[in-house]
């Protein structure tokens, strides 16, 4: 039986951002955010809120299908059909909680490191943590990334060992279908943690990979687009094998349950392919913006509004006119906070004409202020912590200029350019 799980916990907000740049990739919805069919929350663990996505219940239909119709007959004959499709059903969650227990794996390790997990999702391809921002260091990148092998290994060792002191000591007493059950969990959970150590990002071998990398030429944009290249050459070998596969079964020379496994291996070997291509993508991005700083591509104009001015002229005069989604509030020179397109939203219209900007603002704080010798990719990442599309340039507590995705937009587009 063929493992299906692809288990991923990419720092997926920093796609997010780069899906927000009308010039790059977009990358793939799997791990991407948000995907484009629905997902639904089911739980909390460790704090972080679990979603199934709408993918997950074509492949739990499959795999409690695939059980109920091929493994369960042949290794527990003589049962009705009802019942192979309750152990089945039964053993489908159970290998979909081995793969959320591989997540939390990772997310345990992520936090003890600071790392916030915004989510954790379960698709069709196995399940993926939501990293709020890159690992700090190649060591804590290697832990994270092996967590989740360890605890499918775990868990496949004490699946394992119990179904042989079960069968050992309960051999005659009807305890066969939970020998069955538990034989498959424990040789999924072994295949789950073996194929994930495959050295192609954004599996977690990949990242074990990168980690090395990282760690050898102290560069983490190249590491990345190393790994990452791996990862594209594996997609291909596993697309490769799958196609083989499904060629060997439609001429005859394999059998038919061979060309699940292979149609498989090719959708998994695209996504494999689409992911690390779209990782290799995003490192180019990062070294782009590395080497830019924030002082030369700020706004050095910088429009603000008065705390006492009314929401309405504050629409009808800054956020209309300059078309902007966000202003600086300051008075006397002192940055006082911020008010966003959001903020003014978020108040009943009615209200405009009487409710001030200084009381819908966000107050000031070090989230929406950077310094202007940061690189670009520094304000990046604080825009992305703190859900924002705008900076303010500070220096020496004075307001030297404003940061804008939009900015950093044109900086990737014009590093880009053909023309260059």
């Amino acid at each position: 039986m063929l493992n299906l799980s692809l288990n991923l916990n990419l720092p997926l907000t920093l796609a997010d951002f780069f899906n927000s740049l009308p010039l790059t990739l977009q990358f793939t919805h799997c791990y991407g955010e948000p995907m484009a069919l629905p997902h639904w929350k089911i739980g909390r663990a460790l704090g972080i809120p679990i979603y199934v996505h709408a993918s997950w219940f074509v492949v739990f239909f499959l795999v409690a299908s695939s059980l109920a119709s091929g493994y369960l007959p042949e290794m527990l004959p003589g049962l009705s059909v009802p019942r192979y499709w309750g152990m089945g059903g039964i053993a489908a969650l159970l290998l979909f909680l081995s793969v959320l227990l591989h997540e939390l794996g990772h997310s345990y390790v992520a936090l003890r490191y600071k790392i916030p997990i915004k989510q954790i999702t379960l698709f069709i391809f196995g399940g993926m943590a939501h990293m709020g921002k890159e690992p700090p260091s190649p060591r804590a990148e290697f832990l994270i990334a092996i967590a989740g092998p360890v605890v499918s290994f775990i868990l496949g060792a004490i699946c394992l060992g119990g179904v042989m002191a079960v069968d050992s000591l309960f051999a005659r007493s009807g305890f066969q279908g939970l020998v069955v059950l538990g034989g498959l969990l424990g040789m999924v959970n072994v295949q789950l943690g073996l194929f994930n150590l495959i050295p192609g990002f954004p599996l977690d071998g990949g990242r074990v990979l990168r980690a090395g990398l990282w760690a050898l030429n102290k560069d983490f944009n190249r590491a990345t687009s190393q790994a990452s290249l791996a990862g594209i050459g594996f997609g291909v070998v596993l697309g490769l094998i799958g196609a083989v596969l499904m060629v060997g079964t439609w001429s005859g020379a394999l059998g038919q349950s061979i060309a699940t496994n292979g149609g498989w291996l090719v959708f998994i070997g695209i996504f494999l392919f689409s992911a690390a291509l779209s990782s290799r993508r995003q490192a180019a991005q990062r070294t782009s913006l590395t080497s830019v700083t924030v002082r030369q591509v700020m706004v050095h104009r910088v429009v603000t509004l008065r705390p006492d001015t009314t929401v309405q002229d504050a629409v009808d005069q800054f956020f209309v006119p300059h078309g902007f989604s966000g202003f600086p509030v300051c008075e006397g020179g002192q940055l006082l906070g911020m008010v966003t397109v959001r903020d003014v939203q978020a108040l009943p219209v009615a209200l405009w004409p009487w409710r001030r900007i200084s009381e819908i603002m966000h107050p000031v704080s070090q989230a929406y202020c950077i310094p202007p010798d940061w690189s670009a990719i520094q304000a990046m990442e604080r825009m992305i912590q703190n859900g924002s599309d705008r900076l303010v340039v500070m220096e020496h507590e004075q307001i030297v200029g404003l940061i804008t995705r939009s900015a950093i937009a044109n900086v990737l587009q014009l590093h880009g350019s053909p023309s260059r």
